[in-house]
C-alpha cells in the first residue's frame, strides 16, 4: 500500500483501481458513458445531411457499447479495465478513421476497402489537408486512461492484492455465476436497444436498406456508427465464408468453358470488316438516369420529348430492341453489365459485393492499351461503393461531387447541363486517345426540375409523376444537346466513339399514366417492353454506319462493341458480350435478363413466380400474343446456364484463377519451348 508520502500520481491512481475493484462495473458505466460522448461527436462532426443523431440513435448506439463490451464482465477487474481501454483506443481509432475517409471518400470504411488497401493509401498526400482539431476530441481522455492502463498492467497487481488481503473473498463459483448472470442482461438489454429498434426502422422508413446495401451511410443512418462496423463485419462474413458456395473441380472446368467459348465467339468475328475500323479514337460513353427507348421520337402537346436524340439518331446506330440488365444494384449494375460484360448478382449489387473481385472491364483494358480513363459522376463517391469499385476497375480518376462546383441544383445535385459543361471542361485537356465515362442524375426519380427548366405542355399529365418525368427527360436532351455542341466546339466530335445508353426502368408503376402518354392501352408484352427497353446510340466518327438497327441486344455487349470497333481483341477476355455492330448480324444472339426473361427479337419469354419453366409465358414478338411454349422452352435452359455460369464466376471470383491458371500454363509452354532448344 503507498504512503502518504508517495507520488500522488500513483496514490490517485491505487485509489482509482481499488474503487473500481469494490463498486462492481462501474468501470463499464464509465466506458458507456464516454463512448455515447464519442459517438455524439462522431455524428456532429460527419455531419451528414439529414442523419442527425436522435433519441432513437441513441438508444441504438448504447445498445450497441453494450454488445460490443458485455464480455469484458466476465474478466477479473484488472483484465476487465485493460480491456475496456482497448476497446475504447479500438473504437475511436476506427471512427477517427471513418472521418478521415468520409472527407475524402464520402463513405465509411468497411471491410472490402480494408482488404483493398492501395484505395486508403491513395488518400497519401491529402491527409494532411482532411485533419480538423476537433477530430482530436475523439481522444481527449487518452490524457488519462493510457496512463492508467500502464499503471494497472505494471502495478494494479501489487495493490489489489494488500487491499484482499484484509477481505473474505467470495467462492470462485459465486463470483462466476454473478459475472455470467450479469453479462447475460447487459447483453440482453443491448441486443433489445439495436434490433427492436432497427426492425421497427426496417419496418418503416427503412425499408429495403438491407437489402439494397446501396450506400453505407444509409446503414449507418440505421444502425449508428458501432452498429454499422458490426453489421458490415457480419455483411462480409456471411457472404464471402458462412454463404460461399465451394466450387468443385467438375464446376469450375464448366465455367471456365463455359466463358471461353464466348471468347471464341467473339474471336471469330475478329475478320469483321468493322474490327478495328475506329483504331486510337477516343471513347465518351454516357450512362442516362432512367432514360427508356419508348420516350425516342415521342412528342407531346405537339413538342418532341427528345429533338436533340431524335436527331443525333439520324447519324447513328441506334439500337431500337435494346434491353437494361439490371436487378437490385439498378444504377451500379447497369455500370457494371456495360463496363464488365458480366450478369449483375441476383440480389444486392456486384459493386457492393464484390467491388475486389477481378473484372475484364472496358477502362481496365483501355488503361492497358494506353488510353486515360475517367469516370464522371456528381453525386457522393461512396454511394454504391463506386470508390472502391472503380479503384478495381483501374481508373485513373473519378471526378465525384467533391470536383464539381454546384451552380445548377437539380434533383439530387449538379443538373446535366452543368454537369457535361464541367466534365468536358476536363476531357478537352486529357491526353488523348482517353476513354471517358459519365453518369447523369437529373433524371432520377421522384423527377424534381425547376420550374424554368419545365419546358413542356403536358396537359392532363400536369402535375403526375409521368409528367414530371417528361420533363425531366427534356431537359436531360437539352443536356445531350450541349454536349454534343461542345465535342464539335472543341474538336473532339470526328476522332471520338460517343455511345449513350439507358441504365433502368424509371420507378413508375402506375400503367394508367403510361396509357394516357401513350393513348392506348397496354398489353403483358408491351408492359414487359417499356419496362425492360432502353435506347443504345453509337456515333461514330463522320457519322458512319447511321441507321436504326433491330437486332436485339442488351448493356453486356456495350464493352466487346467498343472493343470490336477499337480493334481490341476479347478473345481471351472474361466477357460474355458479344459486339452488335458487325458487318453480318450474330445469328441466334439472345438477351438474358437477370429474372430469367430473355428474347431473340422474335419471342419474349416471361418466367413464372415459381420458376418452372413450363408456367412461363412465351410471347410472339410480331404478333403480340402469348402462346406455344415450345418456341421458348429450347432455350431457357441455355438462358439459366448463362445466368448460373455467370453467378459462379462473379461471386467466386473465378477470373482471377483463370488468369493465374492461363499464366501457369503459359509459362510452362514457355519452359518446354525453352529447354527444347537448349
Amino acid at each position: 500500500m503507498l504512503s502518504s508520502g508517495q507520488n500522488p500520481v500513483r496514490r490517485g491512481m491505487s485509489i482509482l483501481l481499488i474503487g473500481l475493484e469494490r463498486f462492481k462495473a462501474v468501470d463499464l458505466l464509465l466506458f458507456t458513458a464516454v463512448m455515447l460522448a464519442k459517438l455524439y461527436w462522431f455524428s456532429e462532426i460527419l455531419h451528414v445531411a439529414n442523419m442527425k443523431m436522435t433519441g432513437i440513435d441513441a438508444l441504438i448506439e448504447l445498445g450497441a457499447v453494450l454488445i460490443f463490451s458485455f464480455w469484458t464482465i466476465w474478466l477479473p477487474v484488472r483484465g476487465r479495465i485493460v480491456s475496456l481501454i482497448a476497446l475504447n483506443v479500438i473504437a475511436s481509432f476506427v471512427l477517427y478513421a471513418d472521418l478521415i475517409y468520409y472527407r475524402y471518400f464520402q463513405d465509411l470504411i468497411s471491410v472490402p476497402v480494408l482488404l483493398q488497401l492501395g484505395q486508403v493509401d491513395s488518400l497519401g498526400d491529402s491527409i494532411g489537408t482532411l485533419l480538423q482539431a476537433k477530430d482530436f476530441i475523439l481522444f481527449f481522455d487518452w490524457i488519462a486512461i493510457i496512463p492508467f492502463a500502464v499503471y494497472v498492467i505494471w502495478r494494479g497487481h501489487g495493490d489489489l492484492r494488500h487491499t484482499n488481503e484484509h477481505r473474505k473473498a467470495a467462492p470462485v463459483w459465486q463470483k462466476a455465476i454473478v459475472r455470467i448472470m450479469l453479462s447475460a442482461v447487459i447483453l440482453t438489454i443491448g441486443s433489445s436497444l439495436v434490433f427492436t429498434n432497427v426492425n421497427e426502422a426496417k419496418r418503416t422508413w427503412g425499408q429495403g436498406i438491407f437489402d439494397g446495401n446501396w450506400w453505407n451511410l444509409s446503414i449507418y443512418n440505421v444502425t449508428g456508427a458501432l452498429g454499422f462496423h458490426g453489421y458490415d463485419v457480419y455483411r462480409y462474413v456471411k457472404q464471402n465464408w458462412l454463404d460461399a458456395e465451394t466450387v468443385t473441380a467438375e464446376q469450375y472446368s464448366e465455367a471456365q468453358k463455359w466463358i471461353e467459348a464466348r471468347g471464341d465467339l467473339r474471336g471469330a468475328l475478329e475478320h469483321d470488316a468493322l474490327f478495328g475500323a475506329y483504331e486510337g479514337s477516343n471513347v465518351l460513353m454516357v450512362q442516362l438516369e432512367a432514360f427508356q427507348n419508348f420516350m425516342i421520337n415521342r412528342s407531346i402537346g405537339g413538342q418532341e420529348i427528345t429533338p436533340h436524340l431524335n436527331g443525333l439518331i439520324k447519324q447513328s446506330a441506334y439500337f431500337s430492341q435494346f434491353y437494361h440488365q439490371t436487378a437490385q444494384g439498378r444504377t451500379s449494375d447497369a455500370d457494371f453489365t456495360a463496363n464488365c460484360s458480366m450478369q449483375p448478382a441476383a440480389n444486392g449489387s456486384v459493386f457492393i459485393q464484390y467491388a475486389p473481385n477481378e473484372f475484364d472491364c472496358m477502362s481496365k483494358t483501355l488503361k492497358e492499351n494506353d488510353y486515360g480513363t475517367t469516370v464522371f459522376h456528381s453525386y457522393e463517391a461512396g454511394f454504391w461503393n463506386r470508390n472502391t469499385m472503380y479503384h478495381n476497375m483501374r481508373y485513373d480518376q473519378f471526378y465525384s461531387l467533391k470536383h464539381f462546383t454546384q451552380d445548377e441544383k437539380i434533383g439530387w445535385a449538379l443538373g446535366d447541363k452543368s454537369f457535361f459543361r464541367q466534365s468536358i471542361d476536363v476531357i478537352s485537356e486529357q491526353k488523348q486517345p482517353f476513354y471517358s465515362f459519365l453518369i447523369t442524375l437529373s433524371s432520377h426519380h421522384p423527377y424534381v426540375i425547376p420550374a424554368a427548366e419545365k419546358k413542356l405542355s403536358l396537359g392532363e399529365l400536369d402535375g403526375t409523376m409521368m409528367g414530371d418525368y417528361l420533363q425531366a427527360i427534356h431537359y436531360v436532351d437539352a443536356a445531350l444537346g450541349e454536349l454534343v455542341d461542345r465535342m464539335k466546339a472543341e474538336g473532339l466530335w470526328n476522332n471520338t466513339i460517343l455511345v449513350m445508353y439507358g441504365d433502368h426502368d424509371n420507378s413508375i408503376n402506375d400503367w394508367s399514366l403510361f396509357e394516357s402518354f401513350l393513348g392506348r392501352k397496354l398489353d403483358e408484352l408491351e408492359q414487359q417492353m417499356i419496362l425492360k427497353q432502353v435506347p443504345l446510340i453509337v456515333h461514330l466518327p463522320k457519322d458512319e454506319h447511321a441507321g436504326t438497327y433491330t437486332g436485339v441486344g442488351g448493356q453486356l455487349d456495350i464493352t466487346p462493341t467498343i472493343m470490336h470497333l477499337l480493334g481490341i481483341s476479347t478473345a481471351d477476355q472474361y466477357l460474355i458480350g458479344t459486339p452488335l455492330l458487325t458487318d453480318k448480324p450474330l445469328l441466334g444472339k439472345k438477351v438474358v435478363l437477370r429474372n430469367g426473361a430473355f428474347t431473340d427479337g422474335a419471342v419474349y419469354y416471361m418466367p413464372s413466380a415459381d420458376g418452372i419453366a413450363g408456367h412461363g409465358a412465351c410471347w410472339n414478338i410480331q404478333e403480340h400474343t402469348a402462346g406455344d411454349m415450345s418456341a421458348c422452352i429450347g432455350a431457357y435452359e441455355g438462358a439459366r446456364t448463362e445466368l448460373s455460369m455467370s453467378d459462379q464466376i462473379v461471386m467466386n471470383d473465378l477470373i482471377n484463377g483463370f488468369k493465374e491458371q492461363a499464366a501457369a500454363e503459359t509459362r510452362a509452354s514457355s519452359d518446354v519451348e525453352t529447354a527444347s532448344h537448349k
